[in-house]
């Protein structure tokens, strides 16, 4: 099993390439099986993740071919209607293939979900709407079984805004008879892509972009090809890293979908500069403790929350964390102890005192980013930091090592 070995204090500086979205390309990924032919998905990342969709794809009988960071699938000759345990368990993200598996053939059979460590993500929204579609749902085995001779149109409301269920509810709609809304939808920037693409794909969406979307069945979608959006939150993760370490450049990424994060940062005394389709930040004088809580898009991201702890443990006075997505997603914080934050924790709230250097310690991941909130502290601590279990790691980020290497970072990987 592989480990990181960060010797920390080293400056970063010149300019890292943001890999296509990891959160973007899974359920692009389920909806190619809506369509008879080949999609193209382009700046496809090399991730642990899309290794498991692409052996998920292969499983129901689609043909798929990857190489630099081009994946095609060909999904003609879908067979098969099931999403086995052996995968869910390792990628939640393999339930979207539920909703693509139910509008096309009227069937799926999928485990219930695992994934990462941390809290549950019931999938009662996913369930929910598919009933209100006229599916039937039935629970064997552990596992999910949808059947419907023909999705209908309905009328579903989210009591909170679910990034998953909005996607898999939209892929079974499209091609529904009549007409299915959708109200208190996500809106995050993966969510519109997916939205996007089914439109480009022959699906009538209304509203892309809103949390109020109006779908009209369709008979049919076409294959189409398409490029990644840039990940988000891989280009957060590396401004926080360079909030305290540096003046680095990222290219590959879209401004707006960074807002509140480059907000923050600014509070805190970073200098952030856009230009077009790259954002440059240089570390201030003295970093600033400032509060974060996290929200739905456009709100500051959970994916980037342990990160953000991460960066306030060195920063000048207090500063308060609230999770308001996910109220346990806070296992990263006794490891950042060990490095020594001072960090108190209380339901979903983190209190980060802010401390005048961190040291380097053996610390273990725990989730996906989680391992990215140690990367920065290992970057940010005198010493080694030894970082195991970094497959949660490869599972979200491409590279990472070779991407802070390249800005000069003194990180490698090394086999236990």
């Amino acid at each position: 099993m592989d480990k990181l070995v960060i010797n920390g204090g080293n400056p970063l500086s010149g300019s890292v390439t943001i890999s296509g979205a990891k959160n973007a390309v899974l359920p692009l990924m389920a909806a190619s099986l809506l369509a008879d032919g080949k999609t193209k998905l382009n700046g496809v990342p090399n991730l642990r993740d899309t290794n498991t969709m692409i052996r998920l794809l292969g499983m129901v009988g689609a043909e798929t071919e990857f190489r630099e960071q081009c994946l095609t699938i060909d999904a003609s000759k879908v067979n098969s209607f099931e999403a086995p345990y052996e995968l869910v368990k390792t990628m939640r993200a393999s339930f979207y293939v539920m909703g693509p598996l139910l509008g096309r053939f009227g069937e799926a059979r999928v485990s219930l979900p695992g994934g990462c460590a941390w809290g549950p993500r019931p999938v009662d929204y996913h369930l929910k709407g598919f009933e209100k579609l006229g599916a039937e749902i039935v629970l064997e085995d552990g596992y999910i079984i949808a059947r419907a001779k023909k999705l209908k149109g309905a009328r579903i409301h989210f009591e909170i805004p679910s990034v998953g269920a909005t996607a898999n509810i939209v892929m079974a709609a499209v091609l529904a008879e009549g007409t299915t809304r959708i109200t208190n939808a996500a809106m995050e920037p993966h969510i519109v892509q997916v939205c996007e693409v089914l439109n480009e794909m022959g699906a009538q969406i209304e509203g892309v972009g809103t949390n109020i979307l109006k779908i009209q069945g369709v008979g049919s979608l076409k294959p189409v090809e398409v490029t990644t959006i840039p990940d988000m939150i891989e280009a957060g993760t590396f401004l926080m890293a360079g909030a305290t370490l540096g003046n680095i450049t990222l290219n590959n990424v879209k401004a707006a979908h960074l807002s509140i994060v480059m907000q923050k940062l600014e509070q805190a005394g970073c200098r952030i500069h856009v230009d077009g389709d790259s954002i440059s930040i240089e570390k201030g004088d003295q970093l600033e403790a400032v509060d974060m809580t996290t929200d739905v898009y456009p709100g500051f991201p959970t994916d980037l929350q342990a990160q953000w702890i991460a960066l306030m443990s060195l920063a000048n006075g207090s500063s308060i964390i609230m999770d308001t997505i996910y109220h346990d997603r806070f296992s990263h914080v006794p490891e950042l102890i060990r490095l020594g934050a001072n960090i108190s924790l209380e339901n979903n709230v983190a209190v980060v005192r802010g401390v005048k250097k961190l040291r380097g310690a053996q610390v273990m991941s725990t989730d996906i980013r989680a391992s990215a909130s140690l990367v920065i502290a290992g970057l940010m601590a005198e010493g080694r930091t030894d970082i195991s279990r970094i497959y949660h790691i490869d599972r979200g980020y491409e590279g990472i090592e070779k991407k802070f290497q390249s800005l000069g970072a003194d990180i490698y990987r090394e086999s236990e």
